[in-house]
C-alpha cells in the first residue's frame, strides 16, 4: 500500500518557520559566549576532565526541548507514543546508561529521522514508522540512539569540536535543534550563517562512534529479545532511499554517515547471535497502519488502499490492514464503518487496548458518549493508570461538558508525565470549562514553563495567588511555584 503524502514545498517551508524561530531565539547567543550567558544558556568548558557534566548536559536537554516544543510540529497521539515508550524502555534495562529517565519526541514529519541528544532527550520522526516494514528494524534506530547516548559521543564530539572551533551554547544548542526537526541544508548557510551550520555538521557522528553505537545498539536489541538483523535490514532501506533521492538523501543520513563496508559489518556482528525466534508485535503493526493513514496524501487515498488489499485472497486475516481501514473510515467521517471493523476485531482480540480506544473515538463520533464513556471505564478498571485510556476518558468528558471530570483525568495525567505540554494545555482548557480559575492560570503556568516563557509563567501564578486565600495549603504550593519561576529568571 503506498498512499504517502509527497510534499517538499510544505516540508521546506515547515523546515524554513523552524530555523527561523530557532534564529530568533538564540540569535543573541551565536557571537559570543557572554550572549549565551545572558540567555540563561549553560556554560561550556571543561570540568572534572570532561567537556559536559551531567548538570551542563541536563541543562542543554531542557533548553532544546523547549525550541523543539516551540519550533516543531509534534504527535501527541496517545497510542502512538505509548506505544513507543514501551519499546523504548523495553531497551533501556540493557543500555548503559546511568539516568534511564528519559524524555521522548515524535516530529510530525514523514522522512526517516531519529536522534538522541544530551538531557536524556530521544526523538523519531513519524516517518519511521512508515519506513521500517517490521518492529526489528524500527527498534534498531532506537537501540542505535541509545547507545549514542549511554556511549555520551555528543559530549565526546563536542570536545574534538571545541578543541578546533570553540563555539557558544546557544550555536550549539541551534544545530541540535536544526538537527532535530529539519529535513533540508538548502538556504541554512544564508540563514545561520557559518557558525550555526558548524554546529550542526559537529553533531554529524564520526565512523568510530558510528561503529561503536551500532555494537552497543546490536547489543542492546539482542539483550532485549529483538532481533540484531533487523540494523542491517534498516540501513540498506536507508541507502536504497538515498540512491532514489540522489542529492536529497535521508536527513538521518546527514548526522549518521552510511556505508556499505558499514551495512556489511553491522550483519556480520548481527548473524553472530542466535535466530531470537521473536516476531514482530501486532501492535507494531497497528500503529504502523495508524500512521500510514496520518501521512496519507488524503483519506480516500488510504480508504482506497486498504480497501483494495483487503479484497486480497486471505488479507482479512490481516488484523492491522483491517484496523487501518476503521482508522481511514473515522478520518473519512464514516464512524459507522468505523464501528463495525473495530467491534469485529475485538470480538477476535477482546480486551485489546488499541481497539478500544479507537473504538470509543467512533462512538464518540457517533455521538454516543455514553457508551464511549462506558466502554472506557470498563477497560480502565483493567488497567489501571492506562495512558490511552485516561486521556480518552478526558476527551470524552470535554465533548459533554464535563469539564471538572475531565480537569480531573488530566490532571492524573500531567502528574504521571509533567513534560507533555500539550497535556497542560488541555487541562487548561478543562479548568476553564470548570470555571475554576485557578486551575486555568496554574496549568497555563506549567506550560508557559514547558515551553521556555518563564516571564509569562510568572504572570500566571501571580494572578493565581492573587485568587486564593491566604494561610492555605493551595496558597502555599502556588507561592513556592512562584518563587521558584522568579528565581530562574533572575538567574537568566
Amino acid at each position: 500500500m503506498s498512499f504517502l503524502q509527497s510534499s517538499p514545498a510544505n516540508r521546506f517551508r515547515r523546515s524554513l518557520a523552524a530555523v527561523m524561530a530557532v534564529v530568533m531565539l538564540f540569535a543573541p547567543g551565536l557571537a559570543s559566549t557572554s550572549a549565551a550567558r545572558e540567555t540563561n544558556l549553560p556554560s561550556i568548558g571543561g570540568l572534572g576532565g570532561g567537556l559536559l557534566s551531567d548538570q551542563m548536559e541536563e541543562e542543554i536537554g531542557q533548553q532544546v526541548m523547549s525550541s523543539i516544543r516551540r519550533s516543531a510540529d509534534q504527535i501527541h497521539d496517545p497510542l502512538v507514543t505509548e506505544y513507543l515508550s514501551s519499546l523504548v524502555y523495553r531497551l533501556v534495562p540493557y543500555t548503559p546508561l546511568s539516568d534511564r529517565n528519559l524524555t521522548l519526541v515524535i516530529i510530525d514529519d514523514p522522512a526517516i529521522n531519529a536522534f538522541a541528544v544530551p538531557g536524556n532527550i530521544v526523538g523519531v520522526n513519524g516517518g519511521l514508522f512508515l519506513h521500517a516494514e517490521t518492529e526489528q528494524q524500527f527498534g534498531s534506530v532506537i537501540a542505535h540512539e541509545l547507545a549514542h547516548l549511554s556511549q555520551r559521543h555528543f559530549a565526546r564530539r563536542l570536545e574534538q569540536q571545541e578543541r578546533s572551533a570553540p563555539m557558544t551554547a546557544a550555536g550549539i544548542i541551534a544545530g541540535i535543534v536544526l538537527t532535530a526537526v529539519t529535513g533540508s541544508q538548502a538556504g541554512l548557510a544564508a540563514i545561520m550563517g557559518t557558525q550555526a551550520l558548524s554546529a550542526q555538521n559537529m553533531l554529524a557522528y564520526s565512523r568510530a562512534h558510528e561503529q561503536e553505537a551500532d555494537r552497543v545498539g546490536i547489543e542492546i536489541m539482542a539483550e532485549a529479545g529483538l532481533d540484531p538483523r533487523g540494523m542491517p535490514e534498516m540501513f540498506e532501506t536507508m541507502m536504497r532511499q538515498s540512491r532514489l533521492q540522489g542529492n536529497r538523501p535521508p536527513e538521518y543520513l546527514s548526522t549518521h554517515p552510511l556505508t556499505q563496508s558499514r551495512v556489511s559489518d553491522t550483519r556480520s556482528r548481527a548473524e553472530q547471535y542466535a535466530q531470537p525466534g521473536s516476531e514482530d508485535s501486532h501492535e507494531y503493526h497497528l500503529i504502523r497502519s495508524r500512521m500510514q493513514v496520518h501521512y496519507a496524501r488524503n483519506v480516500s487515498d488510504a480508504v482506497s488502499a486498504f480497501e483494495s488489499y483487503l479484497k486480497q485472497p486471505d488479507a482479512n486475516r490481516n488484523m492491522a490492514a483491517r484496523y487501518g481501514l476503521a482508522v481511514a473510515y473515522l478520518a473519512d467521517d464514516k464512524a459507522g464503518k468505523a464501528r463495525n471493523l473495530l467491534e469485529s476485531l475485538l470480538e477476535e482480540t477482546p480486551n485489546r487496548i488499541t481497539y478500544q480506544v479507537t473504538l470509543a473515538e467512533a462512538l464518540q463520533a457517533q455521538g454516543k458518549l455514553d457508551q464511549a464513556r462506558s466502554l472506557m471505564e470498563t477497560a480502565r478498571n483493567r488497567n489501571p493508570g492506562n495512558f490511552p485510556i485516561i486521556d480518552r476518558l478526558a476527551d470524552i468528558e470535554i465533548q459533554a461538558g464535563n469539564g471538572s471530570r475531565a480537569a480531573d483525568y488530566l490532571r492524573t495525567l500531567v502528574r504521571d508525565y509533567p513534560q507533555r505540554a500539550n497535556l497542560w494545555l488541555r487541562l487548561a482548557e478543562a479548568e476553564g470549562m470548570a470555571r475554576n480559575i485557578v486551575g486555568v492560570h496554574r496549568a497555563r503556568a506549567e506550560y508557559d514553563i514547558l515551553m521556555g516563557n518563564l516571564e509569562a509563567a510568572q504572570r500566571q501564578l501571580r494572578q493565581a495567588q492573587e485568587r486564593v486565600a491566604p494561610d492555605t495549603p493551595l496558597r502555599q504550593v502556588i507561592s513556592e511555584r512562584l518563587a521558584e519561576v522568579s528565581r530562574r529568571l533572575s538567574q537568566s
